[in-house]
C-alpha cells in the first residue's frame, strides 16, 4: 500500500503543514459543507445544545433532549474529554470510538462515588460497608440483564468480551468439543473470537471452519448454510463486524444452527453499544460484550449464558467466591454466575458499568440507534466524495441504515498509518492498523486500513472536520509525490 512512510515524511510536513500553504489554496481547499442536521434542528426551533445537568453523577435528561433533535450536540458536554484539545490546542475529533468510547460524567462520578463511600469486598462481610458495596455490585448486576433483557443470574462479569469467550472456550469447549467436532467461526472476527478457538481445537482434535464474504463484503448467508451439519457443535459469529461495519442476522443464524443441534455465541461488542438488544429474542446461547465500548470503563465486561447452558459448565478458575465448600479432598462450586467469578471482582469498574447501562437506558438505544443512521449516511456520503478511497463493507442504506456507523478504508497510494498519522496533527483520532483483523486484511493484500468511528456524541461538525482535514491530508501527500 502507497510509497509513503512517516519516517520519510516527517521533515516535509513541517514544510507542508495541512492547514492550506499560500499558493495552493486550489490543492488544500476544504470539503463542502455536509448535512444540515443540526441546522434542521435549530431551524424548528430546538437548541442543539447540551441538555444535561449533573449532580453526585444523577442523571438529568431535561425537556431539549427531545426526539429529531441534534443528539450528538445535546450529550457534548456529558463527556469531558471531548472538550480537551491536543497538538498545541488543536480541538479534538474524536472518531475512534468503535475501539473505546468515552465516558459520561454519570459513569465517572459513580465509580468516583463508590471509591469515596463505599469501598469494601463484596459478599464476604457483614459490616454495613460490605453490604452497600455488595448492593452496588449485584445492583449492577441487575442493570446489565435489563439492558440485554436477560435474568440477573444469567450475566456473568468478565473483564471484558475476551475474557467472556476464554471464559465458554475453556469451560464449555474443553468439556464438550471432541475430535471431528466442527466450528463455524467467519473471516471477519476479531481475533478474540478466533485464537481462544484455535487453542481449544488444537487440545480436543476439533475442526474450525470459516464463513466468507459475500459479495457486497457481508455475511456469505448461503456459505454459512452450506457450512452446518450434524457435525457442527459450535458457531461463534461477531453481530456487527468491527471493521466491515455489517450487521450479521445472528437471530436467523441461531435458529438455523440450533436445528442441527449446535450451540451459538455472539460477539456484541460493536452492538450492545449502539442498538437495542434483546438476549431472549435473538435465542443465542451466550452473548459478551465490553463495559469500555458502552460508555463504561476499561476491566468491565459481561458474559450473558442460558441458564441451564451455564448451569452445565464447570469452572475455569478456582479460588474464592467460586465455591461452595471446600474440604481437603476436593470441593463443590456455587452455581453462576459466582462460580465462574472467583476472587475479588472489579466492583468499582462494574458499578461504572452499571453506570454506563443507567446513562444509555435513560437517553434511550432507539434514538442513539436513529442518531447513528444519520452519522453513518453522512460519513459515507463525506468519504465517497473523495477519490482514490477504497471503503470497506456494504454501502448504507439512504437513512442510513443497513450497517454500523463506522467506515474502515484506504487510499490508493497511501499508508493507512500515514494518513491516520497526519490526520491526528489536526486534532482528528481515527484508528489506523488491522483493528484485530488480520484473516480480513489478508483477503484484500492489505496490511491494514484507516477507521472512522462514530457513537452517540458524534456531531455533524466531526465529520465535517474528518472531511476537510482528509482532503487536506490527501493533497498534502500529492503535492508532495508531485515534488518528488
Amino acid at each position: 500500500m502507497g510509497r509513503y512512510s512517516v519516517a520519510c515524511l516527517a521533515a516535509l510536513a513541517a514544510m507542508y503543514p495541512p492547514a492550506g500553504n499560500a499558493g495552493s489554496a486550489a490543492a488544500f481547499a476544504p470539503a463542502p459543507a455536509l448535512g444540515g442536521l443540526c441546522q434542521g434542528a435549530q431551524s424548528a426551533g430546538r437548541v442543539c445544545r447540551s441538555g444535561r445537568g449533573r449532580t453526585d453523577g444523577a442523571l438529568r435528561l431535561r425537556a431539549t433532549v427531545a426526539s429529531g433533535s441534534c443528539l450528538g450536540e445535546q450529550v457534548r458536554d456529558d463527556f469531558p474529554l471531548l472538550k480537551e484539545t491536543v497538538h498545541d490546542g488543536k480541538k479534538l475529533i474524536y472518531l475512534d470510538s468503535a475501539a473505546t468510547s468515552q465516558k459520561p460524567i454519570q459513569v465517572l462520578d459513580a465509580m468516583d462515588k463508590y471509591w469515596r463511600t463505599s469501598n469494601a469486598n463484596v459478599h464476604r462481610g457483614a459490616h454495613a460497608l460490605s453490604v452497600k458495596a455488595t448492593d452496588l455490585y449485584e445492583g449492577a448486576r441487575d442493570k446489565v440483564a435489563k439492558f440485554v433483557n436477560a435474568k440477573r443470574e444469567e450475566i456473568v462479569f468478565t473483564s471484558g468480551a475476551t475474557d467472556a469467550i476464554n471464559l465458554v472456550a475453556y469451560s464449555w469447549g474443553m468439556e464438550n468439543l471432541k475430535e471431528g467436532d466442527e466450528i463455524i467461526l467467519s473471516v471477519m472476527e476479531h481475533h478474540s473470537n478466533i485464537v481462544p478457538w484455535q487453542l481449544v481445537a488444537a487440545k480436543t482434535g476439533a475442526v474450525i471452519k470459516f464463513v466468507q464474504m459475500s459479495s457486497d463484503e457481508g455475511l456469505d448467508r448461503e456459505g454459512f448454510s452450506a457450512l452446518l451439519s450434524p457435525r457442527t457443535k459450535l458457531v461463534s459469529l461477531v453481530h456487527v463486524s468491527n471493521t466491515l461495519g455489517c450487521i450479521n442476522p445472528v437471530k436467523e443464524i441461531t435458529a438455523e444452527a440450533h436445528a442441527v443441534g449446535a450451540k451459538v455465541l455472539v460477539d456484541a461488542c460493536q452492538s450492545v453499544p449502539h442498538m437495542r438488544i434483546d438476549v431472549k429474542d435473538l435465542g443465542c446461547d451466550w452473548l459478551v460484550a465490553s463495559g469500555h465500548k458502552m460508555c463504561g470503563p476499561t476491566g468491565s465486561g459481561f458474559l450473558y449464558g442460558k441458564y441451564e447452558v451455564l448451569d452445565a459448565m464447570p469452572p475455569v478458575k478456582g479460588g474464592g467466591e467460586m465455591i461452595d465448600e471446600v474440604f481437603l479432598t476436593h470441593s463443590t462450586f456455587a452455581p453462576p454466575p459466582g462460580r465462574f467469578e472467583a476472587g475479588t471482582p472489579a466492583i468499582g469498574e462494574c458499578v461504572g458499568l452499571g453506570a454506563a447501562c443507567d446513562y444509555l437506558t435513560e437517553i434511550g438505544m432507539d434514538r442513539i440507534e436513529a442518531h447513528e443512521h444519520r452519522m453513518t449516511r453522512m460519513l459515507f456520503d463525506a468519504l465517497e466524495g473523495i477519490p482514490d478511497l477504497r471503503i470497506y463493507g456494504p454501502k448504507p442504506g439512504a437513512d442510513g441504515s443497513g450497517r454500523a456507523a463506522l467506515a474502515a478504508f484506504n487510499h490508493a497510494t497511501i499508508q493507512a498509518s500515514d494518513m491516520a498519522t497526519f490526520m491526528d496533527m489536526e486534532g482528528v483520532a481515527i484508528r489506523s492498523g488491522h483493528h484485530c483483523t488480520q484473516p480480513l486484511h489478508r483477503i484484500w493484500g492489505a496490511s491494514g486500513s484507516a477507521r472512522a468511528s462514530c457513537y452517540l456524541y458524534t456531531t455533524e461538525e466531526d465529520i465535517a472536520g474528518l472531511a476537510t482535514h482528509l482532503k487536506e491530508t490527501i493533497a498534502m501527500f500529492a503535492t508532495i509525490g508531485a515534488m518528488s
